[in-house]
């Protein structure tokens, strides 16, 4: 598996695979071909179908050239639904050739290019692999993470941790609408007064959860600063849970960074052996996954023993299965910004159930093996509920992408 690192990314919205993926290869592209004269892009599958919404020709332009000329075209290629082709010119001839894909969580793969792929860092890829090795050698979860990074991941850790939380306040601070076509009404603010005047107890709790979520989704949906927790669309839920631990539970800032490298654990086993791709596998793959690393991050704050964290990950992914991801407009608001949300209040749920069930009777169901249901599920969803906004909800709701 690769350093969490790739799975952390700070950057902008509202996209992971359709903002941050394009950008980053267009600038891997340019810096490469720097003298090139002129580029143009041919978009594919779900990055055309729903690239306006997302902000795709926006971000490449800003990168290539105001002058870059992009096609949409809805086909696939064939290796993943958001597939890219570069080609280059210079002196009016097209000099190169370039396919890449937008893997997911601002990730990009080059087809047959010297563009080098990350380094695996980790020598596991199945979570059974990984708590076989920590409790053989009497270790943590933390403690694995820390062995195979590098000596400033607790730095990087503390920076993304501070990323988030700027996010939070930032959320939290701001009203009107957002971006685009829906005219969505920004609403975290109104929310976190709406909890902090609220008597009950219990109310209050679950509304403040909801608000840090709600202020980083919609940041995300501005095309504010966030961090990929795995994707940017489903950047809200970790962030609110960890800015609940450490506003409502006085969980101090070093603990945090432990809880957000867990979380980290989870999602890469995720990424190695499924996909965090909203195109690839519906929302399953990101709002689910995002529920799954911050059940399992507030289920190491509950000081949960290793088969408890992953029972809690492994309900916070199962309870998500099937879940499609059908944007309305192709922006990343209806129903996105509402599942960060209740990802954010199922996560805890999951830690909770974890830790009153899992005394009761042993987890039957491995995180594993809801990670390899995941995937199949994801293969067997109709692309149309696979952030392409041609069914679902998005269909329902009658606005299409480039109305």
């Amino acid at each position: 598996m690769e350093s969490i690192r790739q799975l952390f990314k700070i950057g902008f919205g509202p996209s992971s695979s359709h903002t941050m993926g394009p950008q980053i290869a267009s600038s891997q592209i340019k810096e490469i071909y720097h003298d090139a004269d002129r580029f143009e892009v041919d978009l594919y599958g779900s990055l055309a179908l729903t690239g306006k919404g997302h902000l795709t020709d926006y971000i490449i332009k800003k990168t290539l050239g105001e002058d870059t000329v992009i096609h949409f075209k809805s086909d696939a290629l064939s290796y993943h639904p958001n597939g890219m082709r570069f080609y280059v010119y210079k002196d009016n001839e097209l000099i190169k050739t370039i396919t890449a894909y937008s893997v997911g969580g601002g990730e990009v793969e080059f087809e047959g290019s010297d563009i080098e792929k990350p380094q695996e860092v980790y020598p596991h890829h199945h979570l059974n692999e990984i708590i076989t090795y920590i409790e053989d050698n009497g270790i943590s979860f933390y403690d694995y993470v820390l062995n195979y990074e590098d000596e400033d991941i607790k730095s990087y850790l503390f920076e993304v941790l501070d990323a988030m939380f700027s996010c939070v306040q930032n959320g939290l601070k701001h009203e009107g609408v957002i971006p685009g076509r829906l005219k969505l009404k920004r609403v975290a603010k109104a929310m976190y007064q709406q909890a902090i005047n609220t008597r009950r107890e219990s109310e209050r709790e679950r509304l403040l959860v909801s608000s840090y979520a709600y202020a980083v989704a919609e940041e995300n949906a501005c095309g504010n600063r966030i961090v990929t927790a795995p994707t940017c669309g489903a950047s809200g839920i970790l962030p609110a849970v960890l800015y609940y631990c450490y506003k409502q539970l006085n969980i101090p800032r070093k603990e945090l960074i432990k809880a957000l490298a867990v979380a980290g654990l989870f999602g890469n086993v995720i990424k190695k052996n499924a996909t965090i791709s909203g195109a690839d596998g519906g929302c399953q793959a990101e709002v689910g996954s995002a529920c799954a690393m911050a059940a399992a991050a507030y289920g190491w704050i509950l000081e949960l023993n290793n088969s408890l964290i992953e029972y809690a990950a492994e309900m916070g992914l199962e309870h998500n299965l099937g879940l499609t991801c059908d944007p309305v407009g192709g922006y990343v608001q209806i129903p996105c910004i509402e599942r960060n949300g209740f990802g954010a209040l199922r996560a805890i749920d999951a830690a909770m159930y974890a830790k009153q069930l899992g005394y009761l009777r042993k987890n039957k169901v491995s995180f594993d093996s809801i990670v390899k249901v995941m995937k199949e599920t994801g293969k067997d969803l109709n692309s149309a509920y696979k952030e392409t906004s041609l069914g679902g909800l998005a269909k329902e709701f009658g606005l299409k992408d480039g109305d």
